[in-house]
């Protein structure tokens, strides 16, 4: 009967009001007007009137990106929307982005990567690189340096490198060694273990297609001017480069932003306990060790095999899905493969259109006519450094590919820069930029949150870093990309 009454009673409670989460008007606003204003301004000579209307809602995208007045995979969402509800585009053109197989290596790459946290492969990675270079402070700098490395080419979300694995063991270091910002002790060693692992970070994301989210939508972009970017191309091509900014920068950053403390026996002890503590290596761990294995053999000499790079993955999770190392439930839960999924589509398709309707080879050659008897190498090194410099204005590295990859490409090639060049270049830039600001991509908020190091610090040693960056990627770079065929 007790149990009655309540059941009764809470029949006739009414249901709990649940607060609405609108969009933020503000940005909102911003948003419609920016594509109320392109709409319904006339479109220069050589542009269709459907072009204009597509760019007036890719703009208004890449600006909600930015504004934010509803998470970007929604603002990704609504813009395909307005695309077909306005009779811009068919409904199978404004769909036509979920069929890129790149959306999907992305997609199922993020898989993939929940395998090498869930399993734990990720943190004993780290802890064997720590526990082997981490007997002082330059040295455990380059052996966290190396677990990225190694991660890098199977976590496409820089973020959960960072933030998921390296992140918990930079601040075990620094505590460990008194290091707090709370006690005012940051410099002893967490303020250049922080920074320095960022920008290594930063590094590792631009030498790998599937080392960063929005690499492979550089790579789908690039098609538009008929370059195709190979995840074999694209590693060969930031080889040497990459190998030489990984061994100059944490020496940099070293002697700059010196940490008080030198010597740190007491990390490596940390890393032998931490791999004690974990025991053996576990069946889930070997399934997923082997089809990282797999994945860098496929998705390097998959072309000569006939297995492109999206079949590659699918295979590698399907057998993470059979071994029991990833159940339904987890590929269900990786909330940022899904949402990776819809703004990747959205944006793709938006450009691809864009491309289709003329626009892009339109701007290119409206630009390049404005340097027209420039030699090429000039021409396209004020563009790569207007393009990376002009990231201070965002906070994304995905909005500003999104917004100035394809016309900055169309303008390199346009003005005689060889298209695989430049699109490697600008596509190496749209990682190496982000060491500018602490919200330059997903893993600066993260760690400049930490408190370690101050936004003077942060700023200042990032412009350094990038002049830097810019001097190995283009100096020594010229040379292996001349030597590799990328130069003609």
């Amino acid at each position: 009967m007790q149990n009655e009454g309540r059941a009764e009673a809470s029949a006739t409670t009414p249901p709990e009001r649940h607060r609405l989460v609108t969009a933020r008007p503000i940005p909102l606003l911003i948003t419609v007007a920016v594509a109320v204003v392109i709409w319904f301004w006339p479109p220069p000579e050589g542009v269709s009137q459907q072009a204009w209307h597509l760019l007036a809602i890719f703009v208004a995208t890449i600006v909600g990106i930015i504004a934010k007045p509803l998470p970007m995979g929604a603002v990704a969402l609504i813009g395909v929307t307005a695309t077909a509800l306005t009779g811009t585009l068919g409904l199978g053109d404004a769909l036509s982005g979920f069929s890129s197989s790149t959306i999907w290596l992305i997609g199922v790459a993020f898989f993939v990567s929940r395998a090498i946290i869930k399993s734990g492969l990720g943190a004993r990675i780290a802890y064997h690189f720590m526990q082997r270079f981490g007997r002082n402070t330059l040295g455990l700098s380059y052996g966290l340096g190396l677990a990225d490395l190694v991660l890098a080419p199977a976590m496409p979300s820089n973020t959960a490198r960072a933030g998921g694995v390296l992140m918990p063991l930079l601040r075990s270091v620094a505590l460990a060694y008194g290091s707090d910002p709370a006690t005012g002790t940051e410099r002893r060693i967490g303020s250049f273990m922080m920074l320095n692992g960022f920008q290594i970070n930063i590094i590792t994301s631009a030498m790998f297609l599937t080392a960063m989210a929005a690499n492979p939508l550089a790579a789908e972009l690039a098609l538009d001017v008929g370059v195709e970017l190979t995840w074999g191309g694209w590693f060969l091509a930031a080889l040497a480069p990459g190998l030489v900014s990984l061994i100059v920068i944490p020496l940099f950053v070293y002697l700059v932003y010196r940490p008080e403390i030198r010597s740190t026996p007491q990390a490596a002890r940390m890393a032998e306990d931490a791999l004690a503590a974990m025991g053996p290596v576990t069946p889930g761990e070997k399934v997923t060790l082997g089809v990282m294995a797999l994945l860098l053999v496929l998705w390097i000499f998959g072309a000569s095999l006939g297995i492109d790079a999206t079949t590659a993955a699918l295979a590698g999770l399907a057998v993470l899905l059979l071994a029991g190392v990833l159940t339904w439930q987890d590929i269900l839960a990786e909330k940022g493969a899904w949402d990776t999924i819809v703004w990747f589509a959205a944006l793709v398709m938006m450009a691809t259109q864009l491309n289709r309707l003329g626009f892009i080879a339109w701007f290119g050659d409206t630009i390049g006519a404005q340097v027209e008897g420039m030699a090429w190498t000039s021409a396209f090194l004020i563009l790569a450094l207007v393009y990376f410099y002009s990231h201070y204005l965002f906070a994304s590295q995905t909005a500003h590919i999104s917004a100035m990859y394809a016309p900055f490409l169309a303008v390199a090639v346009a003005v005689g820069t060889p298209p695989a060049l430049a699109a490697l270049v600008l596509a190496f830039f749209s990682n190496l930029f982000s060491s500018l600001t602490h919200y330059a991509n997903g893993p600066a908020p993260v760690i400049f949150g930490a408190g370690y190091v101050s936004m003077n610090a942060w700023w200042g040693i990032g412009l350094a870093v990038s002049i830097l960056n810019i001097t190995i990627w283009v100096g020594i770079g010229w040379y292996w990309w001349d030597l590799i065929g990328l130069m003609g």
